[in-house]
């Protein structure tokens, strides 16, 4: 176990030797770009735009996207020269220029294909160089002068290898090996040196100082070229650094210093004292170690172009980074400065080291694990870790306390040999006792996680836990307990925090800052602080009091607040370092000031100095890039971007991208657009380069982008005004045709209408004369209607009148039946038989039935033939029957007229029924009535 700890200490300490505080770098592989892997010249347009010679071909990157357009003949593009508004490339038995079209498109000329230039076999063009009106095309063998203003060429042939040209201030040099240094003069070569230096060694590059020639060689360093015309070293110390190394490249920056360019170890920062300042190479941050061409940007930035992609170094940004790429720090937590001695407390452990070298980061031992807090109370360096309490002195840790997890620890007012920590379960005191530090006791009583705590008395404490809330307590004089605890009104938040500055308790959260207040025991919203977040980037609520500002982090930046020199009212200020670069960790951000305007911030691989007294303010320019317009499944169509173009109706989808030329790595650019005519406002700002409109309707329509790299808004908008064709269906000729057809439909609708309407007459009338033949039949109907009622009347007279004929002779016989019995009451007395005879004989006379039979048939006619039909056996007797029961006649009134007794006409409609076959269940009379 102790090994396998000796090892990891000492191949840290290895590692760490290694690591320096560098700019930023930007790593873009050959995925990234969509090209090959080498790449062997770098130049910039005036436009921003950054070139690179590969492998493939042209490869372009203006900020926002990369594109390569391959070369003529399908080989390795190994020199690029940009000239005015023309791309200048040597590839392959083959040079010539790019030109953008009006489309943003670049087209090739070859200057070569018209076979004026007789090429040697198998030439590459390494290098281009432009001195007035020439441009010089430079192969291994020679270089080919073309006259821009004939179209001419000169060709200076060499019996040897020419390395490179080379173009200082107005003069082309060039090297011939084995020969020496050669310059044009008056169009002719002209030797100026043939030192051994430069006649046995290869000459990377050449400059300007002092007015002296600085000849910089490959592997042994750079030589000045005096006025005798002897070469003496440069710097002694220097050349013999750099016989370490093989260099390929080099440049000189815009502030004197020069970059070089090695063949295995990266790149050497060389500064104005002539000493190594710092090595970059792929351990420390590069992508490849094989640097084949380097270029300084407008920017101030360096471009380097590798055997294995591309990267780009932020020279000129007020950030420098110390990145530990092996993950042996681990992430930063807190950091310490005492003495120019720097303390980083990492998930790893305790590391220190002298911050004014570039030299290895030392671990304390005894440390391993989380480190939360570092702190200076009392002339004592404290560190605050998972295990408990340490003090650190001379690079030793010494354990003072066993309470797990010590967040933070705090002075107590007017207790001088007295701290307070706060821990994973709760709060614990620290008593010095003979300039010794121990752990004292714990306030009993609370035991929850106290990260965050601070006294608003004497006696009462808050502390805030980001998953509960902010809690208030009560603490006795002896600080040995906790009287009472409360949880206080404010919401509770992750990842907030509690802090004291200029004398208030400060409590960042996602609702903003706010600031406790005594009197009225609970928190109010600082409305000018709570700015320093930004409402729909919050991340964390952290705050951090350093050198007197407050900072706090968002979602697009680093803000800070500091109060006024002449007044109390505080200024806010920005820092555009987005949360997507800055690599902190949320809710656990530390911020140190190490001096000079200059504060470092921890990070998840080491931490990074921001310089805010550096001025990095920049003027950015939004461009277009291209437009193109479609229909639904078809091909995109490239705009013209110089002027205003009509598109086809269908052609309503429209693709636009823009950008903005600036290579920060830790300030991308955000934008935003409107597209006048669709929508009159601004859209949300997005790293989106590219916005895409789709079914636009037909209508005059301008684009408008602007751009801001950090809080910097562009200072100009870029534009482009188009117009969608109306539909066929609505132009002028079909207006036209619209109306001739609305005018044809009107007569054919009126003839239509005219010939209904006739019809509609016709038939009206037709209709009309037949509800006049209907009206006369009904009329018809109704008069003999009128006569079948005076029938019916006429029937029903005469049914009264045979009623009434009936009733008489009913009444008659009764009488007569009467006589006879008065008669038989007296024929005892005498002889009354004659008398009998009549009356018998008037009774048994058939002139009354003949008269009713007659009377009846007139008045139901109809009543015997069918009683007659049904029932063909009936006697006329029966018949007789039938007609008093038809006539509705009891059997008592039927008697009389039969001239028998109510019970014989009983006997005889039973008979009547039996010959009738009727049913038992029906009745004689219903059944007569009903036919």
């Amino acid at each position: 176990m102790k090994l396998r700890y000796f090892l990891y200490v000492f191949l840290l300490i290895q590692i760490s030797v290694l690591a320096q505080e560098l700019p930023p770098i930007e790593v873009f592989t050959p995925e990234n770009y969509g090209a090959e892997d080498q790449n062997w010249a770098i130049d910039q347009a005036s436009d921003g735009s950054i070139y690179f010679a590969n492998n493939k071909g042209l490869l372009t990157y203006n900020g926002a996207r990369w594109k390569l357009y391959e070369s003529a003949n399908g080989s390795i593009t190994r020199s690029v020269k940009v000239i005015d508004d023309k791309i200048y490339t040597g590839s392959y038995m083959d040079f010539g220029y790019w030109e953008k079209d009006a489309f943003g498109n670049l087209n090739y000329t070859s200057l070569t294909a018209n076979n004026t230039v007789s090429l040697e076999e198998d030439e590459e063009f390494w290098n281009i160089l432009e001195l007035e009106r020439w441009i010089l095309f430079q192969s291994l063998d020679r270089i080919y002068i073309y006259d821009t203003k004939d179209n001419t060429f000169n060709v200076i042939t060499s019996e040897t290898r020419i390395v490179k040209i080379y173009k200082v201030d107005d003069s082309i040099y060039f090297q011939k090996i084995n020969q020496g240094l050669f310059m044009f003069e008056n169009g002719k070569e002209t030797m100026v040196t043939d030192h051994q230096y430069v006649r046995d060694r290869i000459v990377v590059n050449i400059f300007n100082d002092d007015d002296q020639l600085l000849i910089q060689t490959k592997e042994d360093g750079f030589f000045s070229l005096q006025t005798d015309g002897n070469l003496v070293p440069w710097d002694t110390a220097l050349n013999t650094k750099l016989k370490e190394y093989s260099i390929y490249s080099s440049i000189q920056l815009k502030n004197g210093h020069y970059i070089l360019g090695t063949v295995s170890n990266g790149i050497i920062h060389v500064n104005d004292k002539k000493e190594i300042a710092y090595e970059i190479n792929q351990s420390t941050g590069l992508g490849n170690n094989t640097v084949l061409s380097l270029f300084e940007d407008t920017g101030g930035n360096v471009w380097l172009g590798l055997d294995h992609g591309i990267n780009n170094i932020n020279f000129n940004t007020s950030f420098r980074v110390y990145k530990d790429d092996l993950g042996i720090l681990g992430s930063t937590y807190t950091t310490f400065i005492d003495n120019n001695i720097l303390y980083l407390g990492t998930n790893q452990g305790l590391f220190y080291k002298d911050h004014t070298v570039n030299g290895t980061f030392n671990f304390i031992k005894g440390t391993e694990g989380q480190v939360w807090t570092i702190q200076q109370i009392k002339n004592t360096i404290f560190c605050g870790h998972d295990k408990g309490t340490f003090i650190i002195s001379n690079g030793r840790a010494q354990k003072i306390s066993n309470a797990q997890g010590t967040w933070k620890i705090q002075e107590i007012k007017d207790q001088p040999n007295l701290l307070i920590q706060g821990n994973y379960n709760g709060l614990y005191i620290i008593e010095r006792k003979n300039n010794v530090w121990s752990l004292k006791n714990k306030l009993e009583g609370f035991n929850i996680s106290s990260r965050f705590f601070e006294f608003i008395n004497d006696d009462e404490i808050l502390v805030s836990h980001e998953h509960k809330g902010v809690y208030k307590l009560k603490i006795d004089p002896t600080l040995s307990k906790v009287l009472s605890y409360a949880k206080t009104a404010i919401d509770k938040s992750i990842k907030s925090s509690l802090i004291s500055y200029h004398g208030k308790v400060l409590y960042g959260s996602k609702k903003g800052v706010f600031y406790y207040e005594t009197a009225s025991n609970t928190f109010l919203k600082d409305t000018i602080l709570s700015q320093l977040y930004d409402s729909l980037g919050y991340v964390s609520g952290k705050l951090i009091n350093v050198n007197d500002r407050l900072f706090a982090f968002s979602k697009s930046n680093i803000s800070y607040a500091q109060q006024g020199k002449l007044s109390s009212k505080y200024d806010l200020f920005a820092i555009p370092l987005p949360n997507s670069v800055r690599e902190t960790k949320d809710g656990y951000e530390n911020v140190l000031y190490i001096g000079d305007s200059k504060y470092l911030m921890g990070t998840t691989d080491g931490y990074t100095i921001m310089d805010l007294g550096k001025d990095h303010s920049i003027e950015p320019k939004i461009a277009l890039d291209a437009i193109s317009a479609h229909s639904i499944n078809g091909p995109h169509t490239p705009l013209n971007l110089a002027q205003n173009v009509a598109l086809k109706n269908n052609e309503n989808h429209i693709q636009i991208a823009f950008n903005v030329s600036d290579y920060s790595k830790y300030l991308p650019s955000l934008y935003t657009y409107r597209l006048l005519g669709f929508n009159d406002n601004w859209s949300d700002w997005s790293p989106k380069s590219v916005t895409y409109f789709e079914n636009l309707p037909h209508g005059e329509y301008t684009f408008e982008v602007k751009a801001k790299l950090g809080d910097i808004e562009t200072a100009n908008t870029a534009s482009y005004s188009f117009s969608i064709d109306k539909p066929w269906y609505l132009r002028s000729f079909a207006v036209i045709l619209y109306i001739l057809s609305g005018m044809l439909i009107v007569f054919l609708t009126h003839m239509i209408y005219r010939g209904y309407y006739k019809n509609q007459r016709k038939k009206l009338l037709h209709q009309k004369e037949k509800e006049l033949e209907i009206q006369q039949l009904e009329n018809k109907q109704q008069l003999m209607h009128f006569k079948n009622l005076d029938l019916q009347k006429d029937i029903d007279s005469k049914n009264r009148e045979l009623g009434l004929s009936t009733m008489n002779l009913v009444r008659r016989n009764e009488l007569l039946s009467t006589i006879k019995k008065e008669l038989s009451l007296i024929k005892e007395k005498g002889d009354i038989n004659n008398v009998i005879k009549l009356i018998n004989k008037n009774l048994n006379a058939s002139d009354d039935w003949k008269l009713f039979e007659e009377a009846f048939e007139n008045a139901d006619k109809d009543f015997i033939k069918k009683l007659k039909s049904k029932h063909s056996n009936l006697t006329s007797n029966d018949l007789r029957l039938c007609t008093y029961l038809r006539l509705n006649l009891s059997s008592k009134e039927i008697a009389p007229l039969l001239n028998i007794s109510p019970r014989s006409v009983e006997v005889k409609r039973y008979r009547l029924r039996k010959k009738m076959n009727l049913p038992h269940e029906a009745s004689l009379s219903n059944y007569i009535l009903d036919l």
